[in-house]
């Protein structure tokens, strides 16, 4: 891949160019130099009034495979990761079989292997996902594993959270907690609250999710281990975090894009789209996330990007899969949310990396081109026909959004928007 881009803003804290403008020359995939008025032969990328940032890393991403790729295959989920500015995935083991032994993440890895989006299968912490036995985390690990959790499913029994905790230290790897008390969420479906009664529908506490995550606070300080929590939607539990924080313990945290922007009355009309896990919670706790990202008390937003065959979805609320797909619209929505180029780039390029001890893909001379370029006033409509996906779950489709990726490079290669 040879290319030069100019003219481009750089957003990279890790890169000495940052916040400058200037020309990027790629040649055979590595930046061979950064500066002011560069020339080439190669085929020009005009990014004038446009950022240039390290390739965005979705920490928290199911894709079909294996056994699901009905809803989403690499080729699709990773296609529509690019077209989104992703060049880096962690593949939630929400699988059929789940990715709980070495053989699924040698396959995995195998079979994304060459393709310009980098993929890191994260393993389950108990076998089969079931919360009874620990699953084989060294044997994963030794094969490509960078972290372990159970995905969708909350690890409720506290014994085996601190074990998977005190094993995971001996080899440094980190452990993602999913936090939910079954025993109070119950088979809720919604955010419990004013809207939850006028849907006459069951809610769920924001109580079962701040209950788990105090507990598991108490167990990483207990272990002295690291423990990251994934999507996060309560007031009280950037609350919790943060206090954790200030007290010392070694915790990070994430939160889905979607929480950024809507809350619980996207319910009223009961559009199984906007039935996610955790549930859309109420304007405070959109407001509280928001500022959470913006003080450091949250590290991470993911995508939470949850494929769907329409037989899944387009059936009574009560009875339809939590989860929507993502890839392409988290950059707009994060926007929409109302932060600025550069903490979207923190929070979804430079972090996630940190988390999961991933390489950092910094925009320096000499450096593997693995970048994204970001145009945050494009308006575009989010369609059908420009979904990469295999599945078109996502309440976004139909409507005007503000901020694109235009170009997406990693690995010598090369993915362009139409937009």
């Amino acid at each position: 891949m040879n290319l030069l881009i100019t003219s481009a803003i750089i957003i990279d804290p890790n890169s000495p160019f940052h916040q400058q403008t200037a020309d990027i020359l790629i040649e055979d995939g590595r930046i061979k130099q950064i500066g002011q008025g560069l020339s080439s032969d190669f085929e020009k990328f005009d990014a004038t009034g446009k950022y240039v940032a390290p390739g965005f890393f979705d920490l928290n991403c199911n894709i079909g495979e294996l056994g699901l790729e009905t809803k989403e295959d690499l080729q699709t989920g990773t296609r529509a990761a690019a077209a989104g500015g992703f060049t880096g995935l962690a593949l939630m083991p929400n699988s059929n079989p789940p990715v709980h032994s070495k053989a699924e993440v040698e396959y995995l890895r195998n079979k994304a292997k060459g393709n310009l989006v980098d993929v890191y299968p994260l393993g389950t912490i108990s076998q089969k996902r079931e919360g009874k036995d620990l699953a084989e985390l060294y044997d994963m690990y030794q094969s490509g594993a960078k972290a372990f959790t159970d995905g969708n499913r909350p690890v409720q029994d506290a014994g085996l959270m601190e074990r998977a905790l005190l094993y995971a230290q001996g080899f440094d790897a980190l452990i993602f907690s999913y936090p939910e008390d079954t025993a109070i969420a119950g088979k809720a479906k919604v955010h419990e609250g004013e809207v939850s009664t006028l849907l006459g529908m069951k809610g769920i506490p924001s109580l079962a999710e701040e209950l788990m995550i105090a507990r598991d606070l108490y167990l990483a300080e207990y272990t002295g281990s690291p423990i990251h929590f994934s999507t996060v939607s309560t007031k009280r539990s950037v609350e919790l975090i943060a206090e954790a924080k200030k007290r010392g313990l070694k915790v990070t945290a994430d939160v889905a894009a979607h929480h950024l922007v809507l809350t619980d009355e996207s319910l009223m009309g009961f559009d199984s789209h906007y039935k996610v896990k955790p549930p859309l919670r109420t304007q405070s706790d959109v407001d509280a996330l928001v500022a959470g990202l913006k003080d450091g008390t949250i590290d991470a937003i993911v995508t939470q990007h949850t494929p769907h065959e329409i037989e899944f979805k387009d059936v009574e609320f009560e009875i339809a899969e939590y989860g929507m797909i993502a890839l392409q619209t988290t950059f707009a929505i994060a926007l929409k949310a109302g932060l600025s180029v550069e903490t979207i780039v923190e929070k979804m390029a430079v972090n996630p990396r940190r988390i999961l001890n991933v390489e950092a893909a910094g925009i320096a001379e000499g450096n593997a081109a693995n970048l994204v370029v970001l145009d945050a006033a494009k308006q575009w409509e989010f369609n059908r026909a420009d979904n990469q996906s295999k599945s078109n779950n996502s309440p976004f489709i139909g409507q005007q959004l503000t901020g694109a990726a235009l170009l997406t490079c990693n690995n010598n290669q090369v993915f362009k928007s139409n937009l």
